[in-house]
């Protein structure tokens, strides 16, 4: 299949956690956000951290954990809080636009449980983490047509009953709610899964 392995586009770093809990973060407190980045109301800018924020305070969906984490103080305590200490961090390998091919099984590395954090489009580094019941956890090795080789996280939600029948998901692959659907992460998504005894490499 042809794939590119993106990004969430934003280059930007955490702020330490004292800073970051400095600044407002929610949506009643827009205009102080504004002016605390020296944003005019009708900028883009401030259209896309209007957007950012309602969609970590948008309701969760039946079975689903979730949380925004704007500190890496914060991103790990939340997965650590919900997973326990011992955890393994996955991501995806970069990889250009070509013909990948499945060069080897599948590894499974979490089921039942495991935390998905997307880094959204912010001034400074924010996780839109969230945790979903009946969630199963792959890498898949992959080959490409130029012969490189990627290692890519693959996410498959086990129960897709309780998501909107207008999810992307669903247009692409022409179903409705209900039967699973895996999917591969951009290279910028951190998956926290529990960490077996045996799985010693990252």
């Amino acid at each position: 299949m042809k794939l590119l392995f993106t990004n969430s586009g934003t280059k930007v770093s955490f702020l330490p956690r004292r800073v970051a809990e400095s600044i407002p973060f929610s949506s009643d407190k827009f205009p102080e956000i504004l002016k605390y980045f020296s944003l005019q109301v009708n900028s883009k800018e401030a259209e896309i951290i209007s957007d950012e924020i309602g969609y970590c305070e948008s309701p969760n969906m039946e079975g689903e954990e979730k949380y925004c984490a704007t500190s890496l103080e914060s991103l790990i305590d939340f997965n650590v809080a919900g997973l326990g200490q011992n955890v393994q961090v996955l991501s995806t390998e970069p990889g250009k636009k070509q013909e990948y091919t499945v060069s080897a099984k599948a590894e499974m590395r979490g089921e039942h449980k495991a935390a998905v954090c997307h880094k959204i489009r912010y001034p400074y580094a924010v996780h839109y983490c969230h945790v979903i019941e009946g969630t199963e956890v792959y890498v898949v090795p992959l080959i490409a047509a130029d012969g490189a080789e990627v290692k890519a996280v693959t996410v498959c939600h086990l129960n897709t009953s309780a998501w909107s029948p207008d999810h992307m998901a669903f247009e692409v692959l022409k179903t409705k709610p209900g039967p699973a659907v895996c999917h591969f992460l951009a290279t910028d998504t951190l998956v926290w899964v529990p960490k077996k005894d045996q799985d010693m490499t990252p």
